[in-house]
Parts: C-alpha cells; structure tokens; sequence
C-alpha cells in the first residue's frame, strides 16, 4: 500500500463546489480524502507542503494531435504525452488525422498500447467520422466504441455531405458518443490561408470569410437536433459562432463548444509579417471576435479550454505563409496563456478555469476523471498561481517547436502533474 500527503494546498475541485484550503490524501492510486483528512488515519511514504498551490483534478485537454501513426518526426504519443505532464495535464484526447487516420479498432487499440507503453499522461483516442477521413463513408463506429474511442471526428476537415453528417449523428447517438466537428464550408473556404478582410488584401493573401464556420455550425446544429445527438464545435473562433452556440443551448439541444489560446489572444493583425506561426486553423480573427469568446467563456457559452496541440517540423514552418502548415504547439503553456486571456482581464475566475479544464471535457467524453471525490482516480494538478515566467520553447517536451509564444512573459504554470498517485512531472527535473 502506498500513500501520499498533500497538505495545505487550495483545493479546487468544481465538480463538487469545493474551493478552500485543506489537504488531499492518495492511497493506492486512489483519492481517499479531501479537506480534513484525519478520519482516513493518514500514514503517508510522502507527505508535500502544497501551501501557496492550487491542488486541482488532472487537467484534460481534449483536442491534441499526436501525429503518430505516420508523422514521428513531428510528434509521438509518448513525446506528446510527456509534453502534456509538463502543461499539467493528465490526460489528453488525441484526434485521428495520422496516417494512417484512426478509423478502425485496431488503430485505437494502438494508440492506447502506446500511452501505456510510454507511461506519460493519459492518452484516450478519438476516432474518425469517415473511413481515412475522406467525408464519404462512415468509418466502424460501433467496433471503436468497442475499442475505446471516447469520441468521433474528422477534424483538420469537417464533414462537408450533410447526409453524411446526419448519418454519422444518428450512429454515434446509439452509443451515446458526442461528434466533434471541424466547422468549415471548404467551399466558402477555398484556398483561404487568414482571415478574410482588409488585412489579407493588403498582404495580398487569400482569405477565409467567418462565414465559413458559420454556415457549417449552423447546419451541424440543425443536424444534431434532427438526430437529437451531441454535437461538439470545435476551436470555435468568431462572434457569430459564439451566438450559434448560445442559441442551441437555450434551445436545449446537447450542443457544447470548445476555444482555444490562440483564438483569445491573438488577431488576424499577428499575420502582417507573414510569420508562419500565426497561422492556424481557423485563422486568427479579429479583436472583436476575441471580445465576443471571452464574453461566451463568461456567460457559460464556452464549455472547454483547449490547446489544438498541432506539432509541424521547422522545415514546414519555415515555407512561405501561404504553403506553410496550419497549427501551433501549446501545451506546455497553456495554464499560463489561460490566466493572461482569461484570469487577469477578470473573465473568470480559478474555479471556473479549473472546471472548463477538468470536469467539463470529462463529462463530453464520458470520462471518470475530472475530479477530487474520495474513490476517483488520484489524477491531480499543482499549479503555482502566482508563478512568472518566460516561455522557452527549446525546454517544451513536444518535439515540435512552432510556437508564436516564445519569450513571453506569463503568470501562472503548473509545477507538479500526479497520475493515478504517481508524480510524473516535477518543474525543475
């Protein structure tokens, strides 16, 4: 039997309306009690002083590209699993655009060999929509349900058929599994590479019209009501999605939705000098549509903070903006990137962050994570709330370094990640 002693820490557990000061004890792996720990009779091999710490659930981050089958030059499971430790997160939901793309059993049964193989943070995959992602065909949905997969998606493409699309709805509803989409119109879309508007003609770049993710956000939603399926929108990223969303939720339909860092602090503006970097999927948008996320996040529009950790080798970055890969790495930063978009403008405060990177991906996944009751998983996150430090991206963990962060100044990481009572990331080692 062995035991740990958290003491003295703020205890942050929103699934249960728990936020004070107290001590956490982990016995075989599980959460045995939190608070006053005395009647457990503690007789812990490690005791940590956690005073001055945020003691949350394990931080999930439910969309994260792990590049491997296929892509290891960019990013394995075990490096990307690793990076996710040093982010704070204990588990992760990686997508299926690999290659080959994660659209059987067998590929999902490998995903998982390898997390437990590699020994990191918890891996937990998410299967495509349609065989190799090509929009056509549904993939064996019910045999990687079988498997494991906690979701469905096709993200780097959204469904464009609606009849597929429905199809695929009403499929994954019979397991009780949400969809994740990838919300663009690729013929609205085009060639675009940014955001559509003065900007982009200046630079003289194609854009991507908001209108894109709209106009599929919109059908998906009538979709999902059609199928009465859950549907999840991805790293949503303009004002008008945001009132799509909040439109279906006061409809009542099972309808959540997801942002990213990149969406809540960067504009279509980062792009003037044609820095790779700041190019996503979908494009950065503009300071108005940052206003309108962060009023979404506040009113409970938002239910997840992601990362859409996209690993891309320098060689790929380092092509001109318009041939240059989508995406950006984040997890190593993330906590700290959170606080500068969302703690220190007052959006939110910790409890809420916490339950947006907690609680709320494990309910969409079906996860029994996410939490600090007695008898859950010992899966938790130290967070130094008051830390300050400059992002480095030759110390992240990813392989990857396409990141537009480096050398910024952020309060806020986590300095110590335990999965299932096990301290796999301490800062500093």
């Amino acid at each position: 039997m062995s035991e740990l002693l958290l003491t003295n820490g703020r205890i942050i557990d929103p699934a249960n309306n728990v936020d004070a000061v107290g001590d956490v004890l982990v016995r075989d792996g599980k959460i045995v009690a939190i608070g006053d720990v005395k009647a457990a009779k503690p007789n812990p091999e490690q005791t940590i002083d956690v005073q001055g710490l945020i003691v949350a659930p394990g931080l999930i981050d439910m969309h994260v590209h792990l590049r491997e089958p296929g892509d290891e030059e960019e990013e394995t499971i075990a490096s990307g699993a690793a990076a996710a430790l040093a982010g704070g997160f204990t588990s992760i939901a990686c997508m299926p655009n690999t290659d080959p793309a994660i659209d059987n059993e067998a590929t999902v049964d490998f995903v998982y060999r390898q997390a437990a193989r590699a020994k990191q943070a918890n891996v937990f995959p998410v299967g495509a929509i349609t065989k190799g992602r090509k929009g056509e065909e549904l993939a064996e949905i019910g045999q990687m349900v079988r498997g494991g997969a906690v979701a469905f998606s096709d993200d780097g493409d959204g469904v464009q058929n609606p009849a597929v699309m429905l199809r695929a709805l009403k499929y994954a509803a019979m397991f009780d599994k949400p969809l994740l989409q990838h919300c663009q119109d690729n013929a609205l879309a085009g060639k675009g590479c940014m955001n559509a508007g003065y900007l982009a003609t200046v630079l003289g770049l194609p854009g991507i019209s908001p209108l894109a993710e709209e106009l599929m956000l919109y059908r998906d939603i009538q979709l999902a009501k059609q199928a009465k399926a859950r549907y999840h929108a991805q790293h949503v990223s303009t004002a008008g999605s945001a009132t799509l969303v909040a439109q279906a939720k006061n409809a009542g339909l099972s309808i959540t939705a997801e942002v990213t860092p990149h969406h809540l602090l960067l504009t279509d503006d980062n792009c003037k000098d044609y820095d790779p970097n700041y190019k996503m999927n979908p494009p950065l948008r503009t300071a108005d549509d940052i206003a309108a996320l962060r009023r979404a996040v506040a009113d409970g529009v938002i239910d997840c903070l992601v990362t859409d950790h996209a690993p891309h080798l320098r060689s790929e970055k380092e092509l001109e903006f318009l041939y240059a890969p989508c995406g950006i790495i984040g997890l190593d930063c993330a906590v700290g990137l959170y606080v500068k978009a969302l703690i220190e403008p007052k959006v939110i405060e910790w409890p809420r962050l916490i339950a947006m990177m907690t609680v709320n991906p494990a309910r969409i996944l079906g996860l029994k994570k996410g939490t600090l009751t007695p008898g859950a998983d010992a899966d938790i996150t130290l967070i130094d709330p008051s830390c300050r430090w400059t992002v480095d991206v030759e110390q992240f963990r990813s392989k990857s370094r396409n990141c537009p962060y480096h050398g910024w100044e952020l309060t806020g990481r986590a300095v110590a990640t335990i999965v299932a009572g096990d301290v796999r990331f301490e800062l500093g080692d």
